[in-house]
């Protein structure tokens, strides 16, 4: 899970679904755009992602493998979040991927002195961590949480922990912010117009 004292905006990559497995989806922006945006270009950016994402705390080397690795590991995530909605597409190739990532060796926990826990293995190892995590996120108790921001524009998924459980955005900050504003000038233009 994603620490909620950290910032939603880290290093240019956003953080706004409650849990490391759900954000790595974001790094595709815009993707109902015919040209959505990549923000994993290059291994360095998945480097700065996974420190971003507090899963390196040592500097790392990622090759064009451990890039192909992770943006298919994300595909799988956002394929099996979709699934989850009400005729969502059928999950198997997603299930697959992740199994396989999940499957591979894992980056080893160690405690630090200041009673920190950091992970340490190369970068595959990293994702194969994030794969497990995200195998018991859509297994456990949050799959029954997984909420898609309802704000036309966005695809961003996120675990509503909500006490209501009735989250609708990705962020308050981000969309639920736009859609207030435009829904209170939408109010505002009818007022006018029927005075």
């Amino acid at each position: 899970m994603t620490p909620p004292h950290l910032a939603e905006e880290r290093d240019g990559f956003r953080f706004r679904g409650g849990h490391n497995a759900i954000d790595l989806p974001a790094t595709l922006q815009a993707r109902l755009k015919p040209t959505p945006r990549e923000l994993l270009k290059t291994p360095q950016d998945l480097v700065r992602w996974l420190a971003a994402a507090g899963l390196a705390s040592s500097p790392l080397e990622a090759n064009e493998s451990d890039l192909t690795l992770a943006r298919s590991l994300r595909e799988a995530i956002y394929a099996l979040a979709n699934a989850k909605l009400p005729g969502g597409p059928d999950p198997a190739d997603a299930l697959t991927v992740l199994n396989a990532v999940a499957a591979e060796p894992s980056a080893t926990p160690q405690l630090t002195a200041d009673g920190e826990v950091r992970l340490v293995g190369p970068v595959s190892a990293l994702l194969a961590t994030l794969a497990r995590d995200a195998v018991r996120m859509f297994g456990g108790e949050a799959a029954d949480h997984i909420r898609q921001c309802q704000s036309p524009t966005c695809t961003l998924f996120f675990i509503d922990t909500s006490r209501s459980g009735e989250r609708r955005w990705c962020s308050m900050s981000g969309c639920g912010n736009t859609a207030k504003v435009a829904e209170f000038r939408r109010r505002r233009r009818e007022a006018k117009s029927g005075a």
